[in-house]
């Protein structure tokens, strides 16, 4: 069994500096992750803020050190993101006249964005996605990685390795079908 460090115990018995410390290290990357997975009508901004209370309300249950605790946090974050995506998309679907149903249009993605990173990571699959964003653009270790985003460290790491292999490919493709 995982005993708490300090910090986590500390947050635990409702500290401020605990919790303050715990979100200095992780809420901004929280963010960044979010902004690359679906969610829906909220804003990454409000699912972190979910995700920060389902954790205050939860941080009894768990046990661990402040850097397990953002593996704990991020898949807290992981499953707000889904469900606010199933009702995005539930809400989205409606009744037609002739009753079959219809997607009512909702605003749509960004596509004048030059950002090559973006571009990239949108060639992956989803789970590939994830954690090459958690593990290169976060800095997650291994176990943190497969803690948010509820796989084992076997599917973390040959996911990145798939993956890696999959964005070195592309951008072979697009070095070679630039104009010279």
């Amino acid at each position: 069994m995982t005993t708490d460090d300090d910090v986590v115990a500390a947050a635990k018995r409702g500290d401020s500096d605990a919790w303050r410390e715990l979100y200095r290290a992780h809420a901004s990357r929280l963010v960044v992750w979010l902004r690359g997975r679906p969610s829906g009508e909220e804003s990454p901004e409000d699912i972190a803020s979910g995700a920060w209370l389902v954790a205050a309300e939860k941080i009894a249950g768990f046990n661990g050190s402040s850097e397990e605790f953002a593996g704990w946090l991020f898949g807290i974050a992981r499953n707000l993101s889904v469900n606010a995506h199933r009702r995005s998309v539930r809400r989205d679907r409606i009744p037609l006249d002739n009753g079959s149903t219809g997607t009512v249009p909702g605003p749509e993605p960004d596509t004048t964005s030059d950002d090559w990173a973006r571009r990239l990571l949108a060639t992956l699959p989803e789970r590939e996605r994830d954690v090459v964003t958690c593990r290169e653009v976060l800095d997650m270790d291994v176990p943190t990685t497969a803690a948010a985003l509820g796989i084992s460290a076997v599917a973390v790491r040959v996911a990145h390795h798939r993956a890696l292999k999959r964005l070195r490919q592309e951008m072979a493709r697009e070095k070679i079908s630039e104009p010279m």
